[in-house]
Formats: C-alpha cells, structure tokens, sequence
C-alpha cells in the first residue's frame, strides 16, 4: 500500500471516529439532558438556556455560536483543526436537530424522564464526555469551549477537561437569571444538576485521554535482541540498547528499553513472543512522555 492511500484510509478513519464521537455527544443532549430541561456547560448549554427561555431551536444557536469560535480556533490551532472542527460543528448541529426526531418520545420518557433528572444528568454527561474525547483523540473538537480548552491546553499543561469544567461552572451559574416560569428553588436545583453533569463529562473526558495517551516503559531482556529491535522499530518507536551484567551467572548482554503507548504494547509483545520466546520482560507505566512521537513539553 502506497503512502498516498494510506494517507486517505487514515483520514477516513479520523473522520468516522469522530463522527461516532459527536453522535455520543448529541444523543446525550438530545435524549438525556433536554428533554428533562437540564442546562449543562459549553454552546450546547448556551443554546439549551435560550430554548428554554425562547424557544429558539438549539441546533440554529449551536451552529451560529460555533462559527465566531471556529474563527478564533481556526487562526490559533490551524487549518487542520479547522476542517475538523468545522466538520464536527455541521454533524452536530445536524445530529441536534435530526436525533429528537428519530428516538421514539416513549423510549426518552423509559431511559431519561421515568429515571429522573439526577440519572439523566449523569448518563448525559458520560455520554458527552465519552464524545467529546473521542474527537480529541483524533485532533478534532466538538466545538464551543472544546476549542478554548484546546487553545489554552497548545500553550499550557493544564488538562482540557479543568479548562471546560471552569468555563462552564459560569455558563450554568447564568441560567438562574434567565427568565422563566420555574421557581427560585427549582432553578437553583437545576444549577446543582448542571454542577453534577459537567463534572461527569469533565472526568469522562479526563479519563478516556489519560488512557488513549496512556505510555509504558518495557525493559526487554533477550539473546536476539538485535532481531528484536529491528522489528520494533518498525512501528515508528524507538529502542534503546543498553549494557548489562548478570550478576548470577556474570555474563555479559544486552537489555531493551522501550518506550510505547499502551495501545502499542500488544505488538511489542507479539515481537517478542515470536522472535525469542524465553525472553524475559519487565513493564511499568509511566506518569508522562514528553518529545518526538509522544507529547509536547509546554510551558
């Protein structure tokens, strides 16, 4: 397979794992959250303010919203991100507004308004979270905030879902001046609701990057480290090849070090398995990784 083909079957993949991503997002929206008049953080929780206040429909707000962010996004982040972005902003505004059409109003009432809004709130937002760090993990945003924390996390080492949990603590703190027919306690209910839900998004996000970015150290020891180490290096990871004695049997040799991301392992570990299966191998995790192939050192 060429590298140009290749190219174009890795965007392709990109593009349908973030859909799947913003799909999550905007049923978590769509089935969980509004029905039950639940304002969460980020455009999507702007828009739902102005629904409830308005009428005015949340996939219109959402778009509108999006395309003065996705400027600043677009000269900050780069056009990659902006073709992505942009991308994620026209399915979800579609999904927004398709979504409450397709799901049965009796299956919403069964999953999210018979279950109340305390269970509502919390299958939302792992719903959302779970999508918004899909699309992450492929260089993608689902908009909104998702962009802010994104510039902010370029130049910082502060985690994206601190940064939206904080921009959205105001979000939800405004919908109690909002006009409406509900009562002053209601609508500070629905605040504590909204505090409960991002804060469930803000570590769903958290912890499915932590894993996608998750990277572990293996010390290799092996006689045929050399075949070993070619055909790790075949996947793009470098090896370190360091001196080593035994101290039982003082004989000389070689030890591997390797640095992968988890989702590598497996591979490491068939090389392995099928050059020297007497191999003997030591693996740990690692707090972060920072250089070329890895994660970039911010200030």
């Amino acid at each position: 397979m060429d590298k140009k083909t290749k190219g174009i079957l890795n965007g392709v993949k990109e593009y349908v794992i973030i859909t799947f991503g913003l799909l999550l997002y905007a049923i978590g929206w769509s089935v969980f959250l509004i029905p039950n008049g639940l304002v969460g953080g980020g455009v999507t929780g702007i828009s739902a303010i102005l629904y409830y206040s308005t009428g005015f429909p949340v996939s219109y707000s959402f778009f509108l919203i999006n395309a003065v962010l996705l400027g600043i996004g677009l000269k900050i982040l780069g056009k990659a991100f902006g073709a992505k972005t942009f991308y994620a902003i026209v399915i979800i505004t579609i999904f927004l507004d398709v979504i409450p059409g397709l799901v049965p109003q009796e299956l919403i009432n069964d999953i999210a308004i018979g279950n109340g809004k305390l269970l509502s709130a919390i299958m939302g937002g792992a719903c959302a979270g779970v999508g918004i760090a899909t699309t992450f993990t492929q260089g993608g945003s689902s908009g909104g905030t998702d962009i802010i924390a994104l510039i902010v996390n370029k130049y910082r080492n502060v985690s994206p879902g601190r940064i939206i949990l904080m921009i959205d603590i105001l979000i939800i703190a405004s919908s109690i001046i909002i006009p409406s027919d509900e009562s002053l306690g209601m609508k500070i209910a629905i605040i504590i609701y909204g505090y409960m839900l991002i804060t469930v998004t803000s570590y769903t996000v958290d912890l499915v990057l932590s894993g996608a970015r998750q990277s572990i150290q293996i010390f290799i020891f092996s006689k045929k480290y050399e075949e070993v180490a070619d055909k790790i290096t075949t996947i793009g990871r470098g090896v370190t090849v360091i001196n080593a004695q035994g101290w039982f049997t003082k004989q000389e040799g070689k030890v591997l070090m390797v640095i992968v991301r988890r989702t590598e392992s497996n591979y490491v570990f068939r090389v392995v398995r099928e050059v020297d299966k007497e191999a003997f191998l030591s693996v740990g995790n690692v707090m972060g990784v920072y250089g070329k192939g890895f994660d970039e050192m911010k200030r």
